[in-house]
């Protein structure tokens, strides 16, 4: 999959002392990928934005068991 259009954003809560940094590209169609920030050439997760939105929502609803 080509990801070289993607705009990725760092997560607000990644701090910039280099540990548990993820980045989101919300704007390539049809798609949402994922990523390890320290690691940008890497592998990427994909989801739909349907997927995406609903494990958000799971996060926020605190839906998760560990």
């Amino acid at each position: 999959m080509d990801l070289r259009s993607a705009a990725w954003q760092k997560s607000s809560y990644s701090g910039d002392n280099g540990g548990q940094c993820v980045e989101v590209a919300s704007n390539l169609p049809r798609i949402v990928a994922i990523r390890d920030s320290k690691n940008s050439d890497g592998p990427a997760l994909i989801s739909t934005p349907s997927e995406w939105n609903h494990f958000l929502s799971a996060i926020k609803s605190h839906s998760f068991t560990y």
